[in-house]
């Protein structure tokens, strides 16, 4: 895991996964640098990650108060128990249903939850985070938030995108991805993690569009893209289109015996350890 610091208020925990076919999916956890300090999500939970040692090199774990987990799905959740032994004071600030989603294999402590839903608004020392449900999201326990002193949005899955190499995917800047690129890979992460998107009332989800865009947010801050600054009205028009994309057509068993053959093949081509 890398971290970049994003002006004063927030540093990003960056990490990332390839995705056979795809690319290279940005995974990210964030520290909000309020008075009452917030880490949002808690990264992969792979062996070869240590998420509270992460963090420590950005901030005394012990110091956390809040740790916003905008949805229970795996790449959010990898350190958070780790993280609620290092931060006794810490409270999870989540949904019901992401509550009892945990419940099914791991569950929360029950005094350790605040709960908080979309329309609701939580003060944190030195400023307010407005807790809204994105536009585009894979769970119904998803929920974001902006914060209204550093302008900064923080939109869980939405506006995610698999990028071309480890390097962009793990860049401080989505501004260093060439932009059709960048439009392509978003679009293909709405039909990949929001395929009800097709199905909607057109009107009712442009109303979701429109009140997230309301924040006129500076920053957006996405698990799955790196850093948007300034990008505003090119990431709100990806959302836009979301409706009317291709929808995603994954591998099937054919494709998958495809890729295992090549697989094959490419360790077969390798040297041995030692050859020339």
């Amino acid at each position: 895991m890398q971290t970049h610091r994003i002006g004063d208020d927030v540093t990003v925990l960056s990490d990332h996964l390839e995705v056979p076919g795809l690319g290279f999916l940005p995974v990210n956890a964030f520290v909000l640098h309020a008075r009452e300090p917030v880490v949002v999500d808690t990264g992969l939970g792979l062996p070869d990650r240590d998420f509270v040692s992460t963090l420590a090199a950005v901030i005394d774990p012990a110091t956390v108060r809040w740790i916003f987990l905008t949805h229970p799905d795996r790449d959010h959740t990898g350190g958070i128990f780790a993280l609620l032994d290092a931060a006794p004071q810490a409270r999870v600030v989540t949904t019901f249903l992401s509550a009892g989603l945990m419940s099914t294999e791991c569950p929360l402590p029950m005094d350790r939850i605040y709960l908080l839903n979309p329309g609701q608004k939580l003060d944190v020392g030195d400023r307010t985070l407005h807790a809204f449900r994105p536009p585009l999201f894979d769970s119904p326990a998803t929920m974001g938030f902006y914060d209204d002193r550093s302008r900064s949005c923080f939109s869980s899955d939405c506006f995610g995108a698999p990028l071309a190499s480890p390097e962009l995917a793990g860049g401080a800047d989505a501004r260093d991805v060439p932009a059709g690129d960048l439009r392509g890979g978003q679009l293909l992460w709405a039909t990949v993690d929001s395929p009800w998107v097709h199905n909607v009332d057109a009107g009712r989800y442009m109303q979701t569009v429109r009140a997230m865009q309301d924040f006129d947010a500076e920053s957006i801050f996405s698990t799955h893209l790196p850093p948007a600054r300034g990008l505003g009205t090119q990431l709100f028009q990806v959302l836009a289109d979301a409706p009317s994309a291709a929808p995603f057509v994954g591998p099937d068993q054919q494709a998958l015996m495809a890729m295992l053959q090549g697989m094959e093949l490419a360790g077969a081509l390798q040297p041995p350890r030692g050859g020339s």
